[in-house]
């Protein structure tokens, strides 16, 4: 059993209640844009991070962090990027390589929308994109997703608001 903290586009605001809602959790992963190497430096030093980077990260994140991370946990063949596009409009550049080696649960960053679905058409993969947990873009409220991924199986899936787009917590 593992317990998973996801985020995506902290946009370099890292918003400090998030320590506390992923202190049980055994990983965290974000979907880049993660906006400084700080922000990095403060998960990783919490928890085991698995990080992606994302549009808008420098060079010094994208040293850290890869533009895809495939990975198999507790029975699921995962597959993170930033750029991911949602079901059933992928971005071109993976819409080939999902058809062809899709994996069990797909997360996306980027476009601030939160998004918990399953995609019929690539043999009932699970989408995740966890919306944006930093303060800038388009979004009105900052979220944040925690589940477990205990031998193929996901549960206690919560979605976790963390307040309005630019209330400083």
């Amino acid at each position: 059993m593992t317990r998973i903290g996801l985020l995506s586009d902290t946009h370099s605001y890292l918003d400090k209640a998030i320590f506390e809602y992923f202190k049980d959790c055994d990983e965290i992963w974000h979907a880049g844009d993660v906006g400084t190497t700080e922000i990095l430096a403060q998960l990783e030093s919490f928890k085991p991070l698995r990080a992606v980077y994302g549009n808008i990260d420098a060079k010094e994140i994208q040293w850290q962090a890869p533009e895809h991370q495939r990975f198999e946990l507790e029975g699921f063949r995962i597959w993170m990027t930033h750029i991911g596009g949602a079901p059933p409009n992928y971005n071109p550049q993976v819409r080939p390589e999902l058809k062809k080696n899709t994996p069990d649960l797909f997360i996306c960053g980027h476009s601030h929308i939160l998004r918990v679905l399953r995609d019929p058409n690539l043999q009932n993969m699970l989408y995740i994109n966890p919306g944006a947990a930093g303060n800038e873009g388009f979004h009105k409220i900052r979220t944040v997703i925690r589940f477990t991924l205990d031998t193929r199986k996901i549960t206690n899936l919560e979605v976790i608001e963390l307040g309005k787009r630019g209330a400083l917590a």
